[in-house]
């Protein structure tokens, strides 16, 4: 009999198996064919499969179910399928695994994204999820691994989804990663693993994209933000063309070199993904023998609550720097602001978002509570707009429940929610969204009574937030405490309970703790002074987090200045780079040199970059007000800009969702000078075909570069995915194109690329090829005879000037 699995991973490394259709292909798996499908019509070749790595040392057995969702069997006629095609799944690797292995239900993703970015609803993506998960479960898996994920969206909704349908089967959690430590979408290690763990992830890591190398550093990051058991599942190398065939090159004595700084990372699972073989899961297994030990990751003595967004993180507590929360994106008193959200734009919440971030805040508070409007929908557009603009974590502040959910499905990561109260009412509303939703907490220390007036009355309603927490399965590390800041000017002593209710919340409770310190001033003059004094003093007694306006000079220089005296600005590194410019020591602020204000043509650049759609429409009609030509505006307005995104993009400056944005504002921008320009005036840089290759189903990065080429003056003919050799031939031919681009994401239709560019030669005409995840490198694009290698969108539309140039 099996010991239950999370306990026996504690006590003992576990490997699972490898690679499964480069396996079947060698079986008779035939090109363009779903390997699932030979779970009806060959469940003996797939059975064999299993056997094999059962044989060679596999404590894991993975169903050969991965693209077996109804989204991926759709591209084959095969999407009324997801039942039977699961279940026999399950039931071949059950018979083949029996009391000797676990078996894991595999479910990969569907080859789309979660909007903004794609088009698939939280809602739509997680009843995806749901329908197969249900089927894997029920058909009797011991664990549920999600296998080669971008989009930290869509894993986040998959788990979600999982764990409505069982609080207790273990989830293995992996996504993949590029050569510079990013998803395609920006997703670094860290900000994966934070979201992973707190959407109910047991087990987080990383597979497929990489070798062993390059996977142990995505793990080493993320054992930086999580004490979760960790899965490493690498490629056998990156693949090389030989005598026609695709080759990873990597050895089984290769794969396990890593193998003592795996196990000292706190790797429980050790597997392989492309390439691999039996073989390499015997090497594996035998370099195991010996090395056993329980499972122990040493964590901080204080409590630190991490929160993400899809491309970064926050710590905040212990020796981390106080946590600055913008306080900016919020009606109250904002006549204009109110006015934007009852139109539905969200111009102010994006400027705010860029402006507050740039002034230092790490999160960002995001109400939009005001009448006459849907708050749940406003929620949802100021979360998309924050996550296309910036890298901050989000904080969703609302008192309606509708709202809040709303925000929750809306977010890329991990994110606070502002707030629940020691209320009944509000903890049975709040708490258990915020464990479905992997969220953390402020919990304001009132309670059915009102604000408690002494600071142990504070500290008991903060306790009962805590302990209420607890019994909904949410961690200490969730909750944030806000002790409560009142006016001093209507009762002096009250700033001071304050101050000693932090005090008692980190000494009995050692919680991190959060004001809204700018309430403090209300109603006295010259408030940035008392509000400025508070701040500091807060510090010292303790405070971790802090609601403010971060584009308040004075608020800020407290607490750069605080952060050196408490010894949080290590070496005041932070504090030099605030003030290196600053001539006179006696100088309190640091004020900006005064710009000149941007023309017209810089302020459509700006749009641009910083993807405003609802602006840039109207600069444009100013643009043309001016007297500017419609030529004039592109070429030196907008085209600026997005020079400017593509090299921040270079940069990791902005990432993809970003990079999109711009996109779809430089669309809305040139839609409407498309009515100013006749035929002869739109001349394309160049005509584009592009095309994923037969047998391959995976078209998010064709997609990707089809939208910016278009944006960048190309013309693009788009012939889909699973297109023939033969066709991609004859539209070049009869289109007359510059040039064609392929793609393939799997290593069972690298090959295929080889055949259509040998094609395309013959017939004279240019081509490049383009990765859809991390498997095609430029030197294979080479050994096959491309005439360049794009690894990144961005990176396409600059070698296909410079091929074509233009």
């Amino acid at each position: 009999m099996k010991k239950e699995f999370l306990k026996n991973l504690r006590e003992q490394v576990l490997i699972l198996d490898g690679a499964m259709g480069t396996m079947l292909q060698e079986r008779g798996l035939k090109p363009g064919q779903p390997p699932e499908e030979l779970n009806l019509t060959a469940p003996d070749v797939v059975a064999s499969v299993h056997r094999e790595y059962l044989e060679a040392g596999a404590d894991i057995i993975v169903t050969n179910t991965f693209g077996g969702s109804r989204e991926k069997l759709l591209h084959y006629g095969l999407e009324k399928e997801v039942n039977r095609i699961n279940k026999a799944g399950v039931k071949i690797a059950k018979d083949i695994a029996g009391d000797s292995a676990y078996v894991a239900g595999s479910i990969g993703p569907t080859g789309k994204f979660v909007e903004p970015v794609g088009d698939l609803s939280f809602d739509q993506m997680s009843d995806i999820f749901r329908e197969q998960a249900s089927v894997l479960i029920e058909a009797g898996v011991d664990i549920i691994t999600l296998e080669t994920f971008l989009d930290i969206k869509e894993i986040r909704a998959a788990i979600i989804a999982i764990r409505e349908l069982s609080p207790t089967i273990p989830i293995i959690a992996m996504m993949t990663f590029d050569d510079a430590g990013r998803t395609v979408l920006g997703t670094s290690p860290e900000a994966a693993a934070i979201t992973l763990e707190a959407v109910g992830a047991n087990v987080v890591g990383s597979n497929c994209g990489l070798g062993i190398e390059g996977i142990y550093q995505i793990l080493a990051a993320m054992r930086k933000v999580t004490t979760l058991p960790l899965i490493s599942q690498a490629n056998a190398g990156l693949p090389i063309l030989k005598d026609g065939k695709t080759l990873f090159p990597a050895t089984p004595d290769e794969m396990t070199a890593y193998h003592d700084r795996l196990l000292e990372l706190g790797v429980r699972i050790i597997g392989g993904c492309c390439g691999t073989t039996p073989k390499h899961t015997l090497a594996m297994k035998e370099a195991l023998k010996g090395k056993e030990r329980p499972f122990k990751v040493e964590k901080s003595d204080k409590i630190i609550t991490f929160l993400s967004s899809r491309t970064g993180y926050v710590a905040i507590g212990g020796d981390n720097p106080v946590a600055i929360i913008g306080e900016r994106i919020n009606p109250t008193g904002k006549k204009a602001f109110t006015a934007e959200l009852r139109e539905g734009k969200i111009s102010y919440i994006r400027r705010e978002a860029i402006e507050q971030t740039e002034s230092g805040a790490v999160l960002l508070d995001l109400n939009v509570g005001t009448p006459g409007i849907d708050e749940a929908a406003a929620m949802e557009r100021a979360v998309f707009s924050v996550t296309t603009a910036v890298q901050t974590p989000v904080v969703l502040d609302s008192s309606s429940t509708e709202a809040l959910e709303r925000g929750l499905k809306s977010a890329d990561g991990k994110v606070l929610i502002n707030s629940v109260s020691g209320e009944d009412k509000s903890l049975a509303r709040v708490l258990p969204l915020a464990k479905k939703y992997g969220a953390a907490v402020i919990g304001l220390s009132l309670d059915e009574k009102g604000i408690p007036e002494s600071a142990e009355d504070r500290f008991k309603a903060a306790e009962k937030i805590c302990n209420s927490a607890k019994s909904f399965g949410i961690p200490a590390d969730n909750i944030i405490i806000d002790a409560l800041t009142l006016t001093v000017s209507a009762e002096q002593r009250r700033a001071l309970e304050s101050l000693d209710a932090i005090r008692l919340v980190k000494e009995r409770l050692g919680v991190n703790t959060v004001l809204g310190v700018s309430n403090i001033s209300f109603g006295l003059p010259a408030r940035a002074f008392i509000s400025a004094a508070f701040f500091s003093m807060a510090i010292a007694a303790g405070l971790d987090a802090a609601i403010i306006n971060p584009k308040d000079k004075i608020m800020m220089d407290a607490f750069r200045s605080a952060m050196v005296l408490l010894g949080k600005d290590k070496d005041a590194v932070s504090y030099i780079e605030a003030y290196k410019n600053v001539a006179d020591a006696s100088v309190p602020s640091v004020e900006k040199e005064i710009e000149a204000p941007l023309d017209i043509k810089g302020k459509l650049g700006n749009a641009i970059i910083s993807g405003d759609v609802d602006s840039v429409k109207d600069l444009v009609e100013q643009a043309l007000a001016e007297g500017l030509s419609p030529l004039e505006i592109s070429n030196n307005g907008l085209l600026p800009g997005l020079e400017e995104v593509g090299r921040r993009f270079e940069k990791n400056i902005m990432f993809l969702p970003q990079v999109i944005r711009s996109a779809d504002t430089m669309k809305a921008a040139f839609a409407r000078l498309k009515q100013e320009l006749s035929a002869s005036d739109i001349k394309p840089l160049g005509k584009i075909l592009m095309a994923t290759v037969e047998g391959d189903i995976h078209d998010i990065g064709k997609n990707i570069v089809c939208t910016l080429l278009e944006n960048h003056g190309f013309q693009v003919i788009d012939l889909g995915k699973n297109v023939s050799a033969d066709r991609i031939v004859k539209e070049a031919i009869a289109n007359k194109v510059d040039a064609v681009g392929l793609s393939a994401l799997m290593t069972t239709t690298m090959s295929e690329m080889e055949n259509v560019l040998a094609k395309l030669g013959a017939a004279g005409v240019k081509t490049f090829t383009m990765v859809g995840g991390a498997v095609v490198t430029e030197e294979y694009a080479e050994s096959i005879g491309a005439d360049l290698y794009a690894g990144d969108a961005m990176e396409a539309v600059n070698r296909i000037r410079k091929l074509l140039g233009k």
